[in-house]
């Protein structure tokens, strides 16, 4: 009805639209407590005391220079930022020559006369107490072949050679007679060097000694009881020597190599090598010999002879002339060749042999 009253709704709608306010429409609760309470704050900070005001500022100040600290501890400086870490320009030098402390000067005691000897062995004591202590000397080992035993040049054993356990290296010693050897030695190599004589005595109670290795001196003769007391020697090495004459060998040797010396087989004992049962190498090549030594040991596997003057050979020398179903297996290796033998002539000396002798046949 055109002259009926509006609604309450129709009358807000018609408000709004024309752009005023009605009072009772209602405004929002937190917009309105929002800005009473920041009228409120800044009513309260002007209203306050002049003390509460500046520990305020005190406080605030506090906090922003730990924001700032906790900023410079993380901070890590690069090649862009180094300039700005440190600024020389603007650094000044100071002189702190004068900020040392003054050192008053004493009067220092006159030293001590001390002598060279009482200076290394005396303990230190005051210079009130000072007394002289004698040293105590020292004792030099007498066991024989120890550090203690003396070579031809004046110096221990183990000092000019080396020893290693039970072996003795004097190699290229400049050694000029065998030098005295431990009780424990069972090995000594003593080649490159000038000796020229094997004495009676140079190995005496060196009962362990099991291989002597001499090569390239100038050794040209060996006393008969040099070797013979040696029971466990098993390899003899004497290369390169000037030997004429072969010693007394003992019995349970097993190698004797005697190359490229100057034996002849005058210097070399009847049925020397028949007590050698153990004997399986022996080496005489390039030697001054005529004929073939013998007779041999049955224990024989290699017999060196190349390069002597040996012409002729007797029929036994391998085989027994009267046992032809006998077969001397071990022996499989002979060398007769730079030799003016002809082998050829003599086919009953080497019947008993698994392989024939090198040489010529011809």
């Amino acid at each position: 009805m055109r002259g009926s009253a509006l609604t309450p709704r129709a009358a807000r709608k018609a408000a709004r639209v024309n752009g005023e306010p009605i009072a009772g429409t209602p405004m929002k609760l937190s917009a309105f407590l929002s800005l009473l309470a920041l009228v409120l704050q800044e009513a309260g900070t002007t209203s306050l005391p002049g003390k509460e005001r500046k520990r305020r500022e005190d406080q605030k100040h506090k906090d922003h220079s730990s924001r700032t600290a906790l900023r410079l501890e993380n901070y890590v400086p690069s090649l862009d930022s180094y300039d700005e870490v440190i600024d020389l320009s603007h650094h000044e030098p100071t002189d702190h020559r004068d900020q040392l402390p003054e050192v008053k000067g004493t009067s220092l005691p006159p030293p001590t006369s001390v002598s060279s000897t009482q200076s290394l062995f005396a303990p230190r004591t005051p210079s009130s107490n000072l007394t002289m202590t004698r040293p105590t000397p020292l004792t030099r080992p007498t066991t024989l072949g120890l550090l203690g035993s003396p070579t031809s040049h004046g110096l221990p054993t183990c000092l000019v050679c080396v020893c290693l356990g039970s072996s003795v290296y004097c190699d290229d010693a400049d050694l000029q007679n065998i030098p005295p050897l431990p009780k424990t030695t069972a090995y000594l190599y003593a080649r490159f060097n000038r000796i020229s004589h094997i004495r009676a005595g140079d190995f005496k109670g060196l009962t362990k000694l099991k291989r002597i290795d001499l090569s390239s001196n100038f050794i040209s003769s060996i006393d008969d009881d040099a070797l013979r007391l040696l029971p466990d020697l098993k390899d003899l090495i004497l290369p390169e020597n000037q030997l004429a004459a072969l010693p007394v060998l003992p019995t349970g040797i097993e190698v004797l190599d005697v190359r490229l010396n100057r034996l002849r087989s005058s210097g070399i004992q009847p049925e020397a090598f028949k007590a050698l049962e153990r004997l399986r190498f022996l080496y005489l090549a390039d030697n001054l010999l005529e004929s073939i030594p013998g007779p041999l040991p049955l224990s024989l596997r290699s017999l060196h002879l190349q390069n002597n003057r040996i012409e002729t050979m007797q029929r036994d020398a391998f085989c027994d002339p009267e046992e032809h179903k006998y077969t001397r297996r071990r022996l499989e290796d002979i060398r007769l060749d730079g030799n003016p033998i002809n082998l050829g002539l003599f086919p009953s000396a080497y019947f008993c042999l698994p392989r024939l002798p090198t040489g010529r046949f011809a």
